[in-house]
C-alpha cells in the first residue's frame, strides 16, 4: 500500500489520525522532562553551596551564560538529528533513539554531583536533537497535502507540549524545593520514561509515517534524484527568511527561563496569604495560558480567515512578535515598581506571560505547520532541524540579552525588547506581499502534491 492510500485508510479519533494522539502523548512527556529540568536549571546553579538546598553557588551572569549555551545546543543538535533521519534511520527510528538518550540524560541528572550534571546535559542535548525535529515532521506526515486539518492537528500537538510544560515546573519545582534539586530532576526522568513507553506502544498507528526514504524503493528514488524546482527553491528561500523571525521571537521569549526566572526569584514579592510561591512555578503560567487560550486563538484566526482577511502564516508570526513584545512593557513597569519600592508585584509577571503566550500561539504552532507545507520532501527532516536550530540560536541570543541586563539593568533590557521587537513585526507586515509570492500558494487548499493547480513546474 502506498503512502497516500495508507493516509486515507488510517484510523481516526475525534476527526484526526490516531497516530496524532500517540505523538501528542509522547511529546507531552518529553516536554514534561525538558521543562521540569529547565524550570530548575538557573535556580539550581545560583543556589548557595551552603544553603539548606545547595546548588553550585554561581553568579546570575554565570548561570545565564550556561543557560544560553545549553538551550542553544539542545535545539541546534536538531540539524544532525534531521540529517540522521533523512540519510540513515528515518524519522520514526530517530525519534526512538532520541527518546532513549533523553531517558539516560534525565536519569543521570538525578545523581548529585557536578560531573553527572554535565553528562546529563550532554545526553539531553543529543536526545532532543534526535526527537524534536522528527516528531514534528511526523505530525505533518499524517495529513495529505492541502488537508485543512493540518493546522488544527499542530494546535492539538502543541497542546500536548504545553500540558507537559504546565505540569512539570509545579511538580518538579515542588520536589526540588521540599526534598532537594535532584529529586526534581529525577521526576523529570520518570516523565521521559513514560513518553518512551507511549511511543513504543503506539508504533502500530505510525507504520506509514516517518520511514526512511531509500533508493531501494523506486518511488523514493525518484524523489531523491529529482532536482528542486524553481517553486521549491523559492519556498526554501521564504523558509530561511522565516527562520530569522524564529530566532528573534525566541531571543525575546526565552527570557522566561533565564532573566525572568531569576527576576521572579530575587525581585518579586511572591507571598500570598503567608505562602511563598516558588519561583519555578511561574514557568507554568505560559503553559496554563496556552491550554486555556489555544482554542480561543485558533478559533479567532479561523473566523478571521473566513471573513477574507489576512491570515497567512507569515502574518501570524509577525503579529505574534508584536503581541509578545507588548508583554515586555509590563516587565518594564515591574522594574519601575522595584526601583521605587524594593519589590515588584506578581501580577506584572502574570500579565507579561499572558501576552507572551498569545504571541506564541500566533507564531509557533503555525510555523511548524508552515514548514511541513513548504519544505521539499527529501529535505523535510533537515529543514525541520534547521527550524529547531533557529530556535536554539534564539535561546543563545536570549542568554546574551539576559547577561547584558546585569550591566545595563532590567528596565533598559525589557523596554528595549518591547520597542525593537514591535518595530521588527511591523516591518515584516510591510514586506508581506513579496514574501507571500515566494510561497507560490503553498497554504492554499487547492493544492496537488504541494504544487498549485494553476501553476506549471519549470
Amino acid at each position: 500500500m502506498n503512502k497516500a492510500k495508507a493516509i486515507e485508510n488510517q484510523n481516526e479519533l475525534f476527526g484526526h489520525p490516531v497516530g496524532l494522539y500517540i505523538l501528542f502523548f509522547t511529546e507531552l512527556w518529553e516536554r514534561f522532562s525538558y521543562y521540569g529540568m529547565r524550570a530548575l536549571f538557573t535556580l539550581f546553579l545560583v543556589a548557595e553551596t551552603t544553603a539548606d538546598n545547595p546548588g553550585f553557588g554561581w553568579t546570575n551572569q554565570e548561570a545565564l551564560e550556561l543557560y544560553g549555551w545549553y538551550t542553544m545546543l539542545v535545539y541546534v543538535s536538531s540539524i544532525p538529528g534531521g540529517w540522521v533521519a533523512d540519510k540513515l534511520l528515518g524519522q520514526k527510528k530517530t525519534v526512538l533513539l532520541g527518546g532513549i538518550l533523553l531517558c539516560i540524560g534525565h536519569s543521570v541528572l538525578a545523581f548529585d554531583s557536578e560531573m553527572t550534571f554535565y553528562i546529563g546535559c550532554l545526553f539531553i542535548i543529543l536526545g532532543v536533537g534526535g526527537l524534536k525535529p522528527n516528531i514534528s515532521s511526523m505530525v505533518g506526515g499524517l495529513y495529505k497535502q492541502g488537508d485543512e486539518r493540518r493546522d488544527l492537528g499542530f494546535y492539538i500537538f502543541y497542546m500536548g507540549i504545553n500540558i507537559g510544560g504546565f505540569l512539570a515546573p509545579i511538580a518538579c519545582g515542588f520536589l526540588a524545593q521540599k526534598y532537594g534539586w535532584h529529586w526534581g530532576f529525577g521526576l523529570a526522568a520518570i516523565g521521559m520514561f513514560l513518553g518512551q513507553v507511549v511511543y513504543m506502544w503506539g508504533q502500530k498507528h505510525l507504520k506509514h509515517v516517518g520511514n526512511l526514504i531509500s533508493r531501494k524503493n523506486e518511488a523514493d528514488k525518484a524523489i531523491l534524484d529529482k532536482p528542486l524546482t524553481s517553486i521549491e527553491k523559492d519556498r526554501v528561500k521564504v523558509l530561511l527568511l522565516s527562520f530569522l523571525l524564529i530566532i528573534l521571537f525566541w531571543a525575546a521569549f526565552e527570557q522566561a527561563g533565564g532573566l525572568m526566572n531569576l527576576y521572579a526569584q530575587q525581585k518579586t514579592d511572591r507571598t500570598i496569604l503567608g505562602f511563598t510561591v516558588p519561583a519555578s512555578w511561574f514557568q507554568s503560567i505560559n503553559s496554563f495560558f496556552i491550554i486555556t487560550l489555544a482554542t480561543v486563538v485558533g478559533s479567532f484566526w479561523f473566523k478571521w480567515k473566513k471573513k477574507g482577511k489576512e491570515a497567512s502564516s507569515i502574518f501570524k508570526m509577525a503579529m505574534g512578535i508584536i503581541i509578545m513584545a507588548v508583554g515586555f512593557g509590563f516587565m518594564s513597569m515591574a522594574s519601575v515598581q522595584y526601583e521605587e519600592t524594593g519589590s515588584s508585584a506578581m501580577y506584572w509577571l502574570v500579565l507579561a506571560y499572558l501576552f507572551h503566550t498569545i504571541g506564541e500561539l500566533c507564531a509557533s504552532p503555525v510555523s511548524l505547520s508552515f514548514i511541513t507545507k513548504l519544505a521539499p520532501l527529501k529535505y523535510a527532516s533537515i529543514i525541520m532541524g534547521m527550524y529547531w536550530a533557529a530556535t536554539g540560536l534564539g535561546n543563545k541570543v536570549a542568554g546574551l540579552i539576559g547577561e547584558s541586563a546585569q550591566s545595563l539593568g532590567e528596565f533598559e533590557v525589557f523596554t528595549g525588547i518591547a520597542v525593537v521587537w514591535t518595530l521588527i513585526g511591523l516591518i515584516v507586515i510591510l514586506l508581506l506581499k513579496p514574501l507571500k509570492r515566494l510561497t507560490h500558494g503553498a497554504e492554499d487548499a487547492t493544492m496537488e502534491e504541494g504544487i498549485p493547480k494553476e501553476t506549471t513546474v519549470e
